[in-house]
């Protein structure tokens, strides 16, 4: 068996895993789940966070047009020991299909935004940006109305952005140079 045979063996068996974790789980109404490094969070949708959504998704598909492949809170298997985030905003690229087990691979994924909820900013912050970058997703962006600020992270490269930008809401986010290929106003981002 080659190194390649073993990772092949130990994503499935990783995949069932987490299947059978989300087919147990009860979330209830009004609250998001996804599984970090093995662990379950559950958070409450809040108005500002399905806001601040909604002004990232527009200006993709403005962009991108309505037939863009871009999503909130659709699970989708990260490198790492038992991730399934289920990021608040991904787009795929052109031509990405689901895989034979109807998930969505994170190969195809070309930007993630994460909108902070108190109980999980230490995730979008730690483990979730070192998957991204593990995952090769070339543009990461943070949104937190906590700080007011947004965190943009691009250039993935041996698990770790190399490039990192914050800028206070109000200013554009310029993402001009990178597959987005626009410009993010968050002068309207509602702030917690």
């Amino acid at each position: 068996m080659t190194v390649l045979d073993d990772r092949i063996e130990m994503a499935d068996v990783n995949e069932q895993i987490l299947d059978e974790m989300f087919d147990r789980m009860t979330v209830p109404e009004g609250f998001r789940a996804e599984i970090v490094e093995g662990n379950i969070h559950m958070t409450p949708q809040r108005d500002t966070h399905w806001e601040t959504i909604r002004r990232i998704v527009r200006p993709l598909e403005d962009r991108f047009g309505m037939d863009v492949k871009v999503f909130s809170d659709v699970r989708i298997d990260f490198p790492g020991h038992q991730n399934a985030f289920c990021p608040d905003v991904a787009k795929l690229r052109d031509g990405a299909e689901k895989d034979s087990t109807g998930h969505w691979l994170h190969q195809d994924v070309e930007f993630v935004a994460e909108i902070i909820s108190k109980g999980t900013a230490a995730n979008d912050y730690g483990p979730k940006k070192t998957a991204y970058a593990l995952a090769e997703v070339s543009v990461y962006l943070i949104a937190d109305p906590y700080q007011g600020k947004c965190h943009l992270f691009t250039q993935p490269k041996d698990g770790e952005y190399i490039s990192e930008l914050s800028l206070a809401y109000g200013a554009d986010v310029d993402m001009t140079g990178t597959v987005i290929d626009l410009t993010l106003k968050t002068d309207e981002f509602p702030r917690d």
